[in-house]
């Protein structure tokens, strides 16, 4: 439970940390985990069904690519461990906990699609430039096809898990697992490419597949650098603004921050309240509204509310 603390002269504020938003956090780091194992099995299973396909055609470049998506598929080891330490306990040396490592892991995803994109368009160059032709074209076209299936069934599965527990490193790496796909699919378009006579369509396609993994990284980066720079959706603050407008006793509402820990959100907010209310009746204006904003927001683990008395120029604004 929370504390409260209230100099009512001055301001006060009021914090509590709900047990089932406790909870809630554990139980979205324990979906983010699983997201990951599940994702890691997925991809690992690609890979080798990838490697079949490289031991029945004996394709060097198939064997390279399917490396790349063995490397690709052990990037959810760092995101593994990002959950798991979300869920250690505050410490008195890490007084906010360790919610901050998981936006941290984004940086490491975010870094792995701008070396996809760059491997992707150096590649598609180099051919343009020393053209190498591609044999064993059904084989070819057969490993492009698994592995899009199998990165985009890992992409569509992260997304939906990072947006429903609000993970942003848990979507990064559902569109990293995107990217991946693309260019799997670039595999394919150039063995029928080279199939109907036209060996250029390989890497003019995998310049196009590398513009399309430079969008994605776009994304991915505005949403892991939004977290680390405190970005919220406008639309969770107007809802806060609204719901504490709305608390009896309460004459205005200053101020309210918000901020993503990780998959929580963290929130203070600055309260004008009646003057004439007694302290034991402040804090409990300050409690309910603390209260009230606990249940109206998602993902909201931490609330501090101050409250202020309303002086005559506020009231007459």
């Amino acid at each position: 439970m929370g504390s409260a603390h209230l100099s009512w002269l001055g301001h006060g504020h009021h914090s509590h940390d709900h047990a089932h938003s406790a909870d809630d956090a554990l139980r979205d780091s324990a979906a983010g985990i699983q997201a990951v194992k599940i994702s890691l099995v997925v991809l690992g299973l690609t890979a080798v069904a990838q490697l079949a396909i490289v031991a029945a055609s004996g394709s060097v470049g198939l064997f390279a690519d399917t490396v790349h998506n063995f490397s690709d598929a052990l990037t959810a080891v760092p995101l593994w461990i990002a959950f798991a330490m979300s869920r250690r306990a505050a410490t008195r040396r890490y007084t906010y906990g360790f919610g901050r490592v998981e936006d941290l892991a984004g940086l490491f995803v975010v870094a792995m699609i701008a070396i996809s994109a760059l491997v992707a368009a150096v590649e598609a160059v180099r051919r343009l430039i020393d053209p190498v032709p591609l044999t064993h074209l059904a084989w070819v076209a057969a490993a492009g096809v698994v592995g899009f299936l199998g990165n985009e069934m890992v992409a569509l599965y992260r997304i939906r898990v990072g947006n429903r527990i609000g993970s942003a490193v848990l979507r990064a790496d559902g569109m990293h697992a995107r990217a991946d796909g693309l260019t799997s699919l670039a595999v394919v378009a150039g063995a029928i490419g080279a199939a109907l006579g036209f060996p250029a369509a390989d890497p003019i396609v995998g310049l196009v597949i590398a513009c399309a993994i430079g969008v994605v990284l776009v994304f991915a980066a505005r949403d892991v650098f939004g977290r680390l720079l405190d970005r919220v959706d406008p639309d969770l603050v107007d809802n806060a603004v609204a719901v504490l407008a709305a608390r009896p006793g309460v004459r205005a509402v200053r101020r309210v921050r918000m901020r993503w820990v990780g998959h929580q959100l963290e929130a203070d907010a600055e309260l004008d309240v009646d003057p004439s209310l007694s302290l034991a009746d402040a804090h409990t204006v300050a409690h309910g509204a603390e209260h009230e904003l606990a249940h109206a927001i998602p993902k909201l683990g931490s609330v501090i509310v101050h409250a202020y008395p309303a002086h005559d120029a506020v009231l007459s604004s």
